[in-house]
C-alpha cells in the first residue's frame, strides 16, 4: 500500500487507481463459497443455475463487493473507512473480468475529520456494469 492520500491534495473528480481482477473461475466460486458459507447452488451447479432460469452459474454478488473493498482498501488502510456500501445491478458470471473504480464526489469534514465520499464502480470487460456503491474515508 502507498503512503496515505493527502486530504488537501484532493479534488472532487480524483480518480482512484483502477483494480481489475482475473478472470472470475470455478474454483474461486468454490473458494468464495466456502469462505462466505454461502453455498447457494446456482453459484456452484450449472444444471441448478438453469432450473432456477438463470444461463448458468453465476458468481456471489458479495464477491463482486468484496473487490470493490479491495479497491478501497488498496488506497487507504481499512481502519480510514468509515462507511462503504453497493447496489447490485447486474450478474457476473465465470470468465468476467471485473474493474473497480472510485472517484472522489465531495470532500469535507465530519465530526472533526476529514473526508472524502467516493462513487465505487464495478464494471466487465464489457462494459456492463454490475456494482455501485459509496464510500466514506477520512485521511489527514
Amino acid at each position: 500500500m502507498n503512503q496515505l492520500p493527502d486530504f488537501s491534495t484532493l479534488a472532487v473528480g480524483d480518480a482512484l487507481p483502477e483494480r481489475v481482477k482475473p478472470p472470475i473461475d470455478r474454483l474461486q466460486l468454490a473458494l468464495y463459497a466456502g469462505a462466505s458459507s454461502d453455498y447457494n447452488p446456482i453459484h456452484l451447479d450449472d444444471d441448478a443455475a438453469r432450473a432456477g432460469g438463470l444461463p448458468g452459474v453465476i458468481g456471489h454478488g458479495m464477491l463482486s463487493m468484496a473487490f470493490l473493498g479491495q479497491l478501497l482498501t488498496g488506497w487507504v488502510p481499512q481502519r480510514q473507512l468509515r462507511g462503504f456500501s453497493a447496489r447490485f445491478v447486474a450478474m457476473t458470471a465465470p470468465g468476467d473480468v471485473v474493474t473497480c473504480r472510485g472517484t472522489v464526489a465531495a470532500r469535507g469534514e465530519v465530526d472533526g475529520e476529514a473526508r472524502v465520499e467516493l462513487e465505487l464502480s464495478a464494471v466487465t470487460q464489457d462494459g456492463r456494469q454490475v456494482l455501485v456503491g459509496s464510500a466514506s474515508v477520512a485521511l489527514p
